[in-house]
């Protein structure tokens, strides 16, 4: 995992230098550059995959090309054997990309299964891409006729303040502008059956969690009792004998026994992190400039993310986490209450295209702010184009109208029953904060700052903790109002 960045026109090495340090958080082991004729770009590295050969940027055999790239590609050595002409330089999945790049041009994206945004200097020309879901970030500006791009908006801001967000699932060359490579399902498919739906979640449940476990460094889970965390590390444990777990929140928060519970079911070295509300209070301005957001509902789910990643952080470089579940099979509560059928569809649809600004957001930004690797199985593209195609039914199901109840059904026994098919918690609930940015906006705003900050603000603030949380933003991330809306605006419900 790393951060990238770029330009391509007029070129200022100490520019690009100074935005890679901006986010030397996201790779503390390395950092290299490639400046040519019209281009510099680099990378700062966390070291992942091949630690000791893999540094970046990567050239070609000739020299002419070069690859920087934040991610993991988990197809990289069945990949690899399709490149046989070609002579590689590391054991690095992130050189595979670029060799394929030169047998296929722009259509060797759509062969890479993973999560990546990668930048590749074409000897005269700039290619970029994202990854379908948008699990890695990307951003470009355009200042004066140079092209800029950045992994985080903070390190783009010392170029330029036209931030734009790179589009997730979209390539970019400079001679071809954007194009996008990557669907997902509009509708449901017809003929799922319970019986073929549990037999097909399985395998690609189990697949996905098991290529996500390749790693040359420590690797555990984040594990907070709930449903979707815990079914990851249940099926990690069938692939590792030993490996660590993590869970956090404040004292009594219901997800501290459930995950102790299941830490001790599945044999996992667990680790603990209790926080109080000071502790809380005093991460938020931290909080606020990593996570490059000031959706309220995000800051909930951030601090415990941004506490349990500084404790992962002690013990492994890799961490896989439960984003997504909610999303693909209807985990949260409001969506209960939507009919079945098209408009719950459509609503699961728009929900999980929107995770690239929201859940995915937050995941990276805090366990990056550790220098901490994410992997997300249950966005996994194939599995999320499984999900996608699954009646509302099999998600929402039954006269109690359980949720995420696939999930639940395909893996009896690999859990507890009562962990198996715990109730929905959202993350801050289960660990216990949930209220104490709300508490802290109530007791610093009056009425009158409500309606007077409420009123100028470039996007609706609807609520003394949305106002306390844009403040925070304001504060932290220098960003110009123009662009706000466009860029970090977008707010979620559930």
């Amino acid at each position: 995992m790393c951060g990238i960045a770029g330009m391509v026109g007029e070129v200022d090495e100490g520019l690009l230098r100074r935005m890679l340090e901006a986010m030397h958080h996201r790779g503390p082991d390395d950092l290299g550059v490639h400046v040519a004729d019209g281009v510099a770009m680099g990378q700062t590295r966390l070291s992942i995959i091949d630690v000791e050969g893999g540094h970046q940027p990567i050239p070609d055999e000739e020299g002419r090309r070069a690859i920087v790239v934040n991610g993991e590609i988990y197809n990289f050595r069945e990949l690899t054997k399709t490149l046989s002409k070609h002579v590689l330089r590391t054991r690095s999945d992130s050189e595979v990309p670029l060799h394929l790049y030169e047998d296929l041009g722009p259509d060797a994206v759509t062969r890479l299964e993973g999560m990546f945004a990668l930048a590749l200097w074409d000897g005269d020309r700039l290619f970029l891409a994202r990854d379908p879901m948008g699990i890695k970030p990307l951003y470009y500006a355009i200042e004066d006729g140079t092209f800029y791009f950045a992994s985080e908006i903070r390190a783009l801001l010392l170029a330029s303040s036209n931030v734009r967000e790179f589009p997730n699932g979209s390539w970019y060359r400079s001679d071809a502008g954007f194009h996008r490579y990557a669907a997902w399902p509009e509708h449901v498919q017809d003929g799922w059956t319970e019986e073929a739906a549990v037999r097909r979640l399985r395998e690609l449940l189990v697949a996905s969690v098991r290529s996500r476990l390749v790693s040359d460094v420590p690797l555990g889970t984040f594990c907070s009792g709930g449903l979707d965390s815990t079914l990851v590390t249940a099926l990690a444990a069938r692939e590792l004998p030993k490996f660590h777990t993590f869970s956090t929140g404040m004292e009594g928060a219901p997800d501290l026994e459930a995950a102790e519970r299941a830490a001790s079911f599945l044999g996992t070295d667990h680790h603990l992190r209790v926080y109080t509300e000071d502790e809380v209070l005093d991460a938020l301005p931290q909080v606020a400039a990593h996570l490059e957001s000031f959706d309220a509902a995000l800051f909930r789910s951030a601090v415990p993310t941004y506490f349990v990643s500084e404790l992962a952080r002690r013990h492994v470089k890799v961490v896989l986490t439960g984003e997504g579940a909610d999303e693909l099979y209807a985990g949260y509560r409001y969506l209960r209450d939507l009919p079945e059928g098209e408009p719950l569809h459509r609503e699961l649809l728009r929900i999980t295209k929107d995770l690239h600004y929201v859940n995915l957001q937050r995941t990276d930004r805090m366990t990056m702010a550790h220098s901490l690797e994410g992997r997300v199985p249950y966005l996994d593209a194939a599995h999320v184009r499984f999900a996608l195609s699954l009646p509302t039914s099999l998600k929402i199901h039954g006269p109690e109208r359980t949720e995420k109840w696939l999930l639940r059904a395909a893996f009896p026994g690999l859990l507890p029953e009562d962990l198996l098919w715990r109730t929905k918690q959202k993350f801050a609930e289960g660990t216990g904060s949930a209220g104490v940015i709300r508490k802290e906006a109530e007791r610093q705003i009056s009425d009158a700052e409500f309606e007077r900050e409420a009123s100028r603000a470039p996007v609706p603030l609807r609520t003394k903790e949305e106002v306390y949380c844009y403040r925070l933003f304001r504060e932290n991330v220098d960003l110009p109002p123009q662009i706000v809306r466009e860029l970090v605006g977008t707010t979620h419900v559930y």
